[in-house]
């Protein structure tokens, strides 16, 4: 684990100087690894595409299949796996590090092993009466009006509380709402916010379809990264808005959206493809671990607007079909 950790905080300083989103390293956080050392995805179906796509929308690259811009989960396990012993070296000693709970004013349930701990403590109960749009109203203004960060900061606009289906099957999660958020009280806007949209269209999904939200609820100052404390208290919403959605998949968008998650120290460009897992659920009693797949955020995308980038994306937004049981749509 000590190892893994290392080698998280310089995967960290690569993803700095590669240019990648702000990285936030959590004091409390833990990653919790299957027994191989290995973070491991599971399986899913290949659906062929068309050979010959015709340009439209997210740009046709993003659709290509293989190729040397692809990035494969087994691969990316290897990379995570402990190094092969020499030939007649002497075989470590196999120690048991104690599991690392985060200290939080509510100690969180005991997550499975292979299951990464959550430094968000679910703790908020959301309203059980009526539709689940009726519900999320309910905590949307419970949030405005007791959240002991948003009731607090001073650097913001308004609220965003997120937007979009509330019996969606699939929910984006970014880090903090940004600027022009702040201004429209809407998640996911501007340039970020349209190639976003150009996503969800390439999985034959719209925005109404889908469900969007941020981890936390108000522009931070100067929209810098989320300080530990900020995500203790306003994080917690957004596990109780999962709940009440109860989605079959979350994707992740940046390094900061899925570090604060999943509580890893790992940089994305170690994490997107992988399906991790979090708990939500436990405060209302009814817990249940949800499929999450790390992916470059949009606004990455249009600074590095490359073919293997957008090969990445699409490959991850793939495995995340493949998770709701859907075909890859047919190129027109």
């Amino acid at each position: 684990m000590t190892d893994l950790l290392r080698r998280g905080r310089l995967e960290v300083e690569t993803d700095l100087l590669l240019g990648v989103e702000e990285v936030l390293l959590l004091e409390h956080a833990a990653v919790a690894v299957r027994e191989s050392g290995a973070v491991q995805a599971p399986s899913a179906p290949t659906v062929p595409v068309d050979a010959k796509p015709a340009p439209r929308g997210f740009d046709a690259a993003l659709f290509a299949t293989g190729g040397a811009g692809s990035r494969t989960a087994p691969a990316l396990a290897a990379a995570t796996s402990p190094p092969t012993p020499r030939p007649n070296a002497p075989k470590p000693t196999a120690t048991k590090t104690p599991a690392q709970t985060p200290t939080f004013s509510t100690a969180p349930t005991p997550t499975p092993i292979g299951t990464p701990l959550v430094p968000i403590v679910d703790r908020i109960v959301p309203p059980s009466a009526g539709s689940k749009a009726e519900r999320l109203a309910l905590l949307d203004a419970a949030h405005a009006r007791e959240c002991p960060h948003c009731t607090t900061a001073i650097a913001h606009t308004k609220i965003v509380f997120g937007e979009g289906n509330p019996d969606a099957e699939l929910v984006f999660i970014g880090e903090a709402p940004s600027d022009s958020e702040d201004q429209l009280g809407r998640p996911f806007v501007g340039r970020a916010g349209d190639k976003l949209n150009e996503m969800i269209s390439a999985m034959g999904l719209t925005r109404d379809d889908v469900y969007v939200a941020n981890v936390l609820k108000t522009r931070t100052p100067d929209s810098r990264t989320p300080l530990p404390h900020e995500i203790d208290r306003c994080g917690p919403y957004l596990l109780a808005q999962l709940a009440i959605i109860a989605p079959k998949a979350i994707v992740t968008l940046g390094g900061p959206a899925t570090k604060l998650l999943l509580a890893s120290e790992l940089g994305i460009t170690r994490l997107r493809g992988v399906t991790a897992f979090v708990r939500i659920g436990t405060a209302a009693g009814q817990p249940a671990d949800v499929p999450v797949m790390p992916t470059l955020h949009p606004a990455y995308l249009l600074r590095n607007y490359t073919p293997e980038t957008r090969m990445q994306v699409w490959e991850d937004l793939k495995k995340v079909l493949a998770i709701l049981g859907r075909a890859v749509p047919q190129r027109k």
